[in-house]
């Protein structure tokens, strides 16, 4: 019986720490690569640069035995590695909609020159369609060994918050490969996974590529499109939850990601989205993607009706008035702040002559790195301490089991915008309070 194929990880973010993880938690020999001496070392100590529930207590036992190590060697990846795995980010280029896609081809100059035996080098990252063929010529061009230094491609599909989940158990598994060999290389890795009944497609290298970007562009205009029908029903005096809840039992549409509010943000759906567009134009069918530009405009409104319905509870105006925050992660069960509408809304109240304090059960110290400018609290209710209005904007459960009534015993003003439409109106309507919701009368 052959050995079991050893496992690398180029790149050891949020991606590729969980893959590395949840590789070795599949039985693999796993060695995580980060170009960062100090993310690396961290993570051989067992400390995670950022937030995902149950990874820290998945990576204990496998650097303890030994399975699972980091480093920032490239030529000790090389030696070590039947599979690589390359997990490096691909955010928006600054200036531009397209994706900067110069940490992938970093990896693949440091990794190749010192390929020199038969191995699959697998990307994961989300990418514009036409990069897995790119970076195959790249591979080729600079391994000692050549054409058996195979490219795939396998679009990862995490969510943040189901990071672990999303690994062991994901929905499925999509492979893009140009031959049998790597093909069969990427079942042997995935066999636990396809023995369970998850569905393995295999595909080309730029069917696999649209795949993820296609997912993003779809759950964003659900996003978008509840969003605009709140636009509707604020106009009309319509609620828009039991619109929702309405739509949800159709089942050609279903519930999931149909609930209205700030709207998306974090490090994907926005970057993505955008990328997806600019590859659009290059290819020269602009055309096909332009609705994009109407999903992302619904988005960003969000954030500025929140601000006004803010400014409204304040009597017109933020001068003097103390507003409390809650939530500054773009979603729970998360420290990620990348593009978050919780913060952005909180800024904008901020420079509009708000005095503004934010608490977030995770994202706090990340948050007060972007925006050092807002006042920070270490609980709601050191948040809420003499405010005038309360914005709802991260649907973390801590606050949806908040008192309102003891809540209420602190602020100055019992306002609460609810930015989520996660919040039970009649218990804080009992409690007092008046109940502001997105999309709600």
């Amino acid at each position: 019986m052959a050995p079991a194929p050893r496992i690398t990880v180029i790149g050891t973010g949020y991606l590729g720490a969980t893959h590395a993880a949840c590789m070795a938690e599949l039985g693999y020999e796993v060695l995580g690569v980060d170009v960062d001496p100090d993310k690396a070392a961290a993570l051989q100590s067992g400390r995670l640069p950022f937030y995902e529930p149950g990874l820290e207590e998945l990576l204990a036992p496998h650097l303890e035995s030994g399975r699972l190590r980091f480093t920032t060697s490239a030529e000790e990846a090389a030696e070590f590695g039947d599979v690589h795995f390359v997990c490096v980010g691909t955010p928006q280029r600054k200036g531009e909609f397209a994706a900067d896609t110069s940490y992938l081809d970093a990896a693949i100059d440091a990794l190749a020159p010192h390929l020199t035996r038969p191995c699959v080098v697998v990307g994961k990252s989300t990418v514009p369609v036409g990069t897995a063929a790119r970076l195959a010529e790249r591979l080729e061009a600079q391994a000692p060994v050549g054409a058996d230094a195979e490219m795939a491609w396998n679009p990862e599909f995490l969510r943040e918050g189901h990071a672990i989940n999303d690994t062991l158990h994901p929905d499925r598994l999509v492979v893009g490969v140009r031959s049998e060999r790597a093909e069969a290389a990427l079942r042997e890795v995935y066999a636990p996974l396809i023995s369970a009944g998850v569905p393995f497609l295999v595909t080309d290298f730029a069917t696999s590529e649209l795949v993820k970007v296609s997912a993003n562009a779809f759950l964003s205009t659900k996003i978008s499109f509840i969003n605009a029908m709140a636009e509707v029903c604020e106009a009309a005096g319509a609620d828009v939850t039991q619109l929702s809840q309405a739509l949800s039992y159709d089942p050609r549409i279903g519930g999931l990601f149909l609930n209205a509010g700030l709207g998306f943000g974090g490090g994907c759906l926005p970057k993505d989205i955008r990328a997806f567009m600019a590859r659009a134009g290059e290819l020269g069918v602009d055309q096909a993607l332009t609705f994009l530009r109407e999903v992302d405009a619904i988005n960003m409104r969000r954030r500025f009706k929140m601000v006004d319905v803010a400014r409204e509870a304040c009597g017109g105006g933020f001068l003097g008035r103390r507003v409390a925050v809650l939530g500054a992660a773009f979603k729970p069960e998360s420290d990620d702040i990348r593009d978050s509408p919780a913060l952005n809304v909180a800024a904008q109240v901020q420079l509009q002559g708000g005095e503004v304090t934010v608490y977030d059960p995770k994202a706090t110290d990340n948050a007060r790195k972007m925006y050092p400018g807002l006042a920070y609290a270490e609980t709601a209710f050191g948040a809420a301490h003499g405010a005038h209005v309360v914005l709802h904007l991260t649907e973390w459960r801590e606050f949806r089991e908040i008192d309102p009534v003891a809540l209420g015993d602190v602020v100055a003003e019992k306002h609460i915008i609810d930015g989520r439409n996660a919040l039970d109106a009649v218990r804080w309507r009992a409690a007092g309070w008046t109940f502001r919701a997105l999309g709600r009368p």
